[in-house]
């Protein structure tokens, strides 16, 4: 088996920015062990093969937090590099439609304001979704 491989290794990840009726955020925090553990961030996760953005974030969303959300209009692409990571993280508004949102693999979930964003800790890919926010007032 040959694989093409880069280093750092590239993964493309549909991230959600939910909001609920009250203009708030779901943010999640990532278990402590693993990359970036503890930190804070938005939820979402690798596309899969034959897989869109939209079927990706919905897919994960409901995996990772048990909720029926709709995917709305796209709001940032990232690309940022870590020390062993290139991620791509395709952003897009989302609306909770259903559910009690869960933390079925994070450590906790919390529905916060836009101006609360900045008393949590995210990685550094994500910064640019908050400052991508704050910019277009959602």
């Amino acid at each position: 088996m040959s694989q093409t491989s880069s280093f750092p290794p590239h993964k493309i990840i549909g991230v959600a920015v939910i909001w609920n009726d009250q203009k708030q955020i779901l943010i999640d925090r990532r278990r402590p062990q693993g990359a970036m553990g503890g930190l804070w961030e938005f939820p979402g996760g690798k596309i899969e093969l034959g897989e869109t953005i939209q079927e990706c974030i919905q897919r994960e969303i409901y995996e990772e937090l048990g909720i029926a959300i709709e995917v709305g209009e796209h709001l940032i692409t990232v690309d940022h590099t870590y020390t062993d990571l290139h991620v791509t993280l395709t952003v897009h508004h989302c609306r909770h439609v259903a559910g009690v949102p869960q933390p079925l693999e994070c450590d906790e979930i919390r529905w916060v304001s836009l101006e609360e964003l900045e008393k949590f800790s995210f990685p550094k890919a994500n910064i640019q979704i908050i400052d991508a926010l704050k910019v277009s007032g959602e």
